[in-house]
């Protein structure tokens, strides 16, 4: 029996090693996580690993435009994130998050199940998945 995209579950190709703020870290601090880790954003979540937002390369250019127009430097990431991200579950099908991407701007998707943050899915990893099948 052949597997189609419609078979596999995000869960398979998820990223679950990642990088997450909590809301009170401080936005100089979170920056140069992102820069090290070499990620463009990361999962806001709170004390029980709820994710409450997203922190974007985007969301980070206020930072600059913070001092320069109102000369305030610094804050919380609270301050700064993306709220009410769009998540997927982790048993949503492949298939189904590559629709999402393609009619969306977003690259990566945080991933929950019961409600807490388990991973993330990204546009690479459904390529990953479409290349098993080949």
């Amino acid at each position: 029996m052949t597997r189609s995209l419609r078979d596999i579950s995000v869960r398979e190709f998820m990223s679950a090693s990642l990088v997450t703020f909590a809301p009170e870290t401080e936005i100089f601090e979170a920056i140069r996580k992102l820069v090290r880790a070499g990620v463009s954003g990361a999962p806001v979540v709170d004390q029980l690993s709820n994710i409450i937002g997203i922190l974007s390369e985007k969301d980070c250019m206020k930072v600059a435009l913070n001092a320069a127009y109102h000369d305030e430097m610094g804050g919380k990431v609270q301050d700064f994130m993306s709220r009410s991200p769009v998540t997927v579950e982790a048993d949503t099908s492949i298939l189904e998050v590559a629709q999402m991407f393609f009619t969306s701007p977003y690259k990566r998707y945080p991933v929950v199940h019961n409600q807490r943050l388990v991973g993330q899915i990204s546009r690479s990893d459904v390529l990953k998945a479409i290349d098993t099948l080949g």
